[in-house]
């Protein structure tokens, strides 16, 4: 899907907030949200659009069950901080679009 992007850098910064071992590599996050917004902008959507799109409730809580449902298939309990650091290592392993966003500290 065009958002799978919004996807993997949330799953990032929810794996970097719950887990003390893994840091977020926040440079490489911002520049790949620059190129989302850029690729928008290439598409003809204006800045009004894409903030719109940012803001909207909808959308935030879509994206928020495709990422939860993520975590539930990868196995990570959010009573159990660990089971994040295990994702978080086999996504740094794999080099996946959530991995090349993490280092482990």
């Amino acid at each position: 899907e065009r958002n799978d992007a919004l996807i993997w850098g949330g799953l990032a910064d929810e794996i970097r907030k719950n887990c003390t071992s893994i840091d977020g590599r926040i440079f490489k996050g911002l520049i790949t949200l620059r190129g989302i917004v850029s690729q928008a902008q290439d598409m003809g959507y204006t800045d009004d659009e894409i903030d719109t799109f940012r803001k909207s409730d909808t959308e935030k809580a879509r994206l928020r069950a495709r990422g939860e449902a993520y975590l539930k298939q990868h196995g990570v309990d959010r009573a159990d901080a660990e089971t994040f650091c295990t994702l978080g290592r086999a996504e740094i392993a794999k080099n996946s679009q959530i991995g090349v966003l993490l280092k482990a500290k």
